[in-house]
């Protein structure tokens, strides 16, 4: 018999690849998508989306907090914070980024995701940490994926080549750098307050099992708030601001999924 988890997924994998292809051939074809359109399709992929974590994350022991569930949790919180994002800035193309990286967080979530670890003593304080953990982890890889264009941007502008994919399908560099900064200035700021959730509601902050997570952690914040005293005082950007951004996400990654992985399907804890 299929599982309503199932049918969600595939849903959600429908509305998810009817919105990308949607998107997609509209601004090949150089032509308006509706708005509306895409923001209700990729509603109900992301609400399908949040069934489906609903079912794998709480349970009746605790919070399951396994790997490959917070990489859905965190893709699916991207997309809809993008898609926030593009109804106050002409960034709609960068949905096409957004969506398969969703679907994917979708499939692995559904397809890998074990009940094993959970979170059975829970607080207030250690939801909010939670929480704000997540969306920073959200809104940062936003920004990595937006550093990531900037290059290609950038790249397509020094070589002057005739076909210029990126340039032309999204807004002017200037305007892709500015949303950057303001990416990294909100990840930062939830970043910052995670972190000072974190020291303050779990016990043993720095303990065996969350030594590498906090570390990489607190390293990645010195890099994120280095390159916005940098961008400010100094006016780096472009080429600098991009391997800032590359490094800090690398860093908070190896915290926090690479140590995941590592205890979780490496050595089984």
């Amino acid at each position: 018999m299929i599982s309503l988890p199932l049918v969600y997924t595939i849903l959600a994998l429908v509305a998810y690849t009817t919105s990308f292809w949607y998107l997609f051939l509209k601004l090949m074809a150089k032509r308006d998508p509706n708005h509306w359109f895409i923001g209700i399709i990729l509603g109900l992929g992301l609400l399908l989306h949040a069934t489906v974590l609903y079912h794998d994350m709480l349970t009746p022991i605790g919070v399951n907090y396994d790997v490959f569930v917070l990489m859905s949790f965190t893709s699916g919180l991207m997309l809809l914070l993008s898609l926030l994002y593009s109804t106050y800035r002409p960034i709609l193309a960068l949905n096409l980024i957004g969506i398969p990286v969703a679907a994917t967080g979708l499939i692995l979530g559904f397809a890998f995701s074990q009940s094993t670890q959970f979170i059975e003593q829970r607080s207030l304080g250690l939801d909010i940490h939670i929480i704000l953990s997540l969306s920073a982890y959200a809104v940062l890889l936003m920004a990595t994926i937006q550093a990531v264009i900037l290059w290609f941007q950038d790249r397509e502008l020094k070589n002057k080549q005739k076909k210029r994919f990126w340039v032309n399908l999204l807004p002017s560099f200037q305007a892709m750098e500015s949303l950057l900064f303001d990416l990294i200035k909100t990840g930062f700021l939830l970043l910052t307050v995670a972190l000072v959730f974190g020291f303050f509601t779990i016990d043993n902050f720095f303990a065996q099992h969350l030594a590498h997570k906090t570390a990489f952690s607190i390293i990645s914040w010195f890099v994120y708030g280095a390159l916005l005293i940098g961008h400010y005082r100094f006016g780096w950007r472009g080429q600098k601001a991009i391997r800032f951004t590359l490094i800090g996400f690398f860093l908070l990654a190896v915290g926090f999924i690479g140590s995941k992985f590592v205890l979780e399907m490496i050595l089984g804890r």
